[in-house]
């Protein structure tokens, strides 16, 4: 495995000098006078940061896209969180929130999901190590950073991490298109874990058996089915709407 790997990104870079990862060296293109610049180039001076000037082509093969607003960032490979650890972490809050990820592939769908559940103030998210998207350049970009505020729990196996969700006392709601019960119909009080299938086949079987329940979010148009990281959110935030109004 890699001993560093490059972010880019006005606000993946700026986190991850926010953060905890060790840091290499911070490279810009050009001399620009962005304000988020400015202050991006204060954290790295904080930090003692080397900071190495780049033109913008060779900041691009650098990151392998021209999608890095001028900053790049060499660091330690993303440190995925230990998911005993954030139970041992959460005993004794009574609305823990954590975001279960079954096989999501697209790393923008990823990355769009990491950003609600940091919005949403969720304590983590889980992702399977096989078969789904990991956290990367892309991810962390298409989270606009949001990787390095809430904890990504990486495992080997879904259904074995929601029994030690149970166990540590989170109630498990899959959201399943199939579902009679809407999301709008159910109590999210208490620590609650969500499950968001992957794009196309949602939630696998296993997976689904087990949730304690499965809710459907209530469509009105004439496509069937909403995009893996809208669906999340949608489900995020009926969360955080129950807990800071009221179920009704």
């Amino acid at each position: 495995m890699s001993k560093e790997e490059i972010i880019y990104g006005l606000n993946p870079v700026t986190e991850a000098l926010r953060g905890n990862r060790r840091i290499f060296e911070l490279f810009v293109a050009g001399t620009s006078t962005d304000k988020r610049l400015e202050k991006l180039l204060k954290l790295a001076a904080e930090k003692k940061v080397p900071v190495r000037q780049r033109e913008k082509a060779d900041l691009g093969r650098l990151c392998g896209t021209d999608h890095h607003q001028g900053v790049a960032l060499k660091v330690e490979p993303f440190p995925y969180a230990d998911l005993d650890d954030v139970l041992a972490g959460l005993q004794g809050t009574r609305d823990g929130l954590i975001l279960v990820l079954d096989s999501v592939q697209d790393p923008h769908n990823l990355g769009a999901l990491i950003r609600s559940a940091a919005c949403a103030g969720a304590h983590a998210v889980v992702i399977p190590k096989d078969r789904a998207a990991g956290v990367t350049a892309v991810v962390e970009k298409s989270s606009a950073g949001a990787t390095e505020t809430v904890a990504v729990a990486q495992v080997t196996n879904i259904s074995q991490a929601l029994e030690s969700l149970k166990k540590a006392g989170f109630w498990i709601y899959g959201a399943d298109g199939s579902a009679k019960h809407t999301l709008y119909q159910q109590d999210f009080t208490g620590p609650v874990a969500l499950v968001i299938g992957g794009e196309g086949e949602g939630i696998r079987p296993l997976v689904r058996k087990g949730c304690d329940e499965v809710v459907s979010i209530p469509l009105q148009g004439g496509v069937n089915s909403l995009n893996a990281s809208v669906a999340g959110g949608i489900f995020l935030f009926e969360v955080v709407r129950q807990r800071l109004c009221g179920k009704k």
